[in-house]
């Protein structure tokens, strides 16, 4: 898909948008583990009243680092398994959490193998193999259409900056649909995986914005995991970087605006504590060596930029 075709049938496909705006650094205090708050602050609606009690913990996970996040490629809905680094990113999320005393009462992942092959290494470190795990499209990373494998470097260089951020991280552009031209249509969209989904094959996405991740995913949120939530159940979920960026813009009430600027690096739980009505009593909190968290983070960042030349 790295063509000059494929970019000249994007060029035909893309509309003007607006930037987003970015928002200054908060901090948090009194956690009682290691953390890092997310290095870039956002106003929370949903936040509850400073003195409510934390009820639950829900920890969110986007999963280890595969092939194509080290070609800097969209993977999308292609299916891939971890790579070496990823694996052991994997596992030591597991011994960090270990570590803290973490025990969990279920799972959930989507059905693409790197969300679910992350789940099961953490819980292998954990020794808690037996934990139920439930999974589901829903959770799936978000349908990057005709970016899928085209590499953002690249696109950056051929289309800006400003525009792959906002096909990147933007909550309501969804970027150009995959069609039965595309080299990975009929590998994602004959896959059997998707014949045992709650909806048709025919109406799965060719294409979505982080609005429409979110739309997919509360309904399995809603009738699902929030009740196991409420039953006292402790909950890990290993997902993506956009299932996981969209539950918590739900959650936290992070606006429109602001979730542009939220990146999560994989491998990084992130802890979600709760009150009774599954408000955040504070803001996220990323679980790990502030220094390896926030390099991470700017690695997330810097995909969408174009790869400085260097001169002999």
């Amino acid at each position: 898909m790295d063509t000059a075709v494929g970019r000249r049938r994007l060029r035909e496909d893309i509309e003007g948008t607006q930037g987003q705006d970015m928002y200054q650094p908060e901090c948090s205090s009194r956690l009682p583990f290691s953390v890092v708050v997310s290095s870039k602050s956002h106003s929370l609606s949903k936040v509850s009243p400073v003195g409510s009690m934390s009820k639950y913990k829900l920890v969110m996970l986007r999963h280890g680092e595969g092939a194509w996040n080290i070609e800097n490629r969209f993977c999308s809905w292609v299916d891939q398994k971890l790579s070496i680094d990823g694996i052991k990113e994997a596992e030591m999320c597991g011994k960090h959490l270990k570590s803290l005393g973490f025990e969990f009462d279920l799972v959930f992942t989507s059905i693409l193998s790197r969300s679910i092959q992350t789940a099961w290494l953490v819980m292998q470190e954990l020794g808690q193999e037996w934990v139920p795990v439930q999974s589901s499209w829903r959770l799936n990373e978000r349908h990057y259409g005709a970016l899928i494998g085209l590499n953002r470097a690249e696109l950056a260089l051929n289309h800006g900056e400003d525009q792959v951020k906002i096909w990147r991280r933007s909550y309501d552009v969804a970027p150009p649909p995959i069609d039965e031209t595309h080299p990975y249509y009929q590998i994602i969209h004959t896959d059997r995986r998707y014949s045992s989904c709650d909806i048709q094959k025919d109406t799965l996405p060719k294409s979505e914005s982080l609005k429409q991740v979110l739309e997919r995913l509360l309904p399995y949120w809603n009738d699902v995991i929030a009740p196991e939530i409420k039953k006292g159940k402790t909950v890990l979920i290993s997902a993506h970087g956009n299932s996981t960026r969209a539950l918590l813009k739900h959650l936290e009430g992070i606006s429109d605006t602001d979730i542009v600027n939220i990146s999560l690096p994989t491998g990084v739980p992130v802890l979600l504590e709760l009150d009774e009505n599954l408000h955040p009593v504070k803001p996220h909190v990323f679980l790990g060596d502030q220094e390896a968290i926030q390099a991470a983070i700017k690695k997330v960042e810097d995909q969408g930029k174009v790869k400085p030349t260097t001169e002999n």
